[in-house]
């Protein structure tokens, strides 16, 4: 596995079988011939782009079940400012925002050192490309546990 592609497992407590399950090739054979600058920026900004439309999609409808929970508990607003914390800030959402940073300050710096480097490094931007997968696929699975939570009190 190359060295930042291992770094990233290490850091998100990930193992190549996961990588494999989840898409991401390990294998150096698979980095592309030649890559531009525009390359990189284009992984960042799509890394941008999809947690833009991860947060448009699930924000507003988390919101409205937040409020339906609010309306079945009859809590007033300061009630819910303090009820409503543990369903969008718990030791769970503490981890997928640790891995979401961390991933995130890696996908900065290496866009960044890709599109400065005068001959672009392709395997680079594989692994960029590998993290920010990663990022999109944490950011998900943080929505889907959020919604899982909130959905359960629904539920009672």
């Amino acid at each position: 596995m190359g060295g930042l592609l291992k770094q990233t497992a290490v850091i998100a407590g990930i193992s190549v079988a996961a990588f494999a399950l989840a898409g991401i090739s390990v294998r150096a054979a698979e980095t592309p011939a030649a890559c531009t600058k525009e390359d990189f920026e284009t992984v960042v900004e799509e890394a941008a782009g999809h947690l833009r439309d991860l947060n448009a999609k699930n924000r507003p409808v988390f919101q409205e079940k937040l409020r339906q929970l609010r309306d079945k508990r009859h809590w007033s607003h300061d009630a819910f400012i303090e009820n409503a914390k543990p369903f969008v800030k718990d030791d769970n959402t503490a981890v997928y925002d640790q891995k979401t940073d961390e991933l995130l300050s890696a996908i900065a710096s290496m866009g960044q050192e890709g599109a400065a480097n005068e001959t672009p490094d392709c395997s680079l931007m594989q692994d960029l490309r590998g993290r920010m997968k990663m990022l999109v696929e944490t950011q998900s699975a943080k929505w889907s546990y959020m919604f899982k939570k909130l959905d359960a009190e629904l539920a009672n």
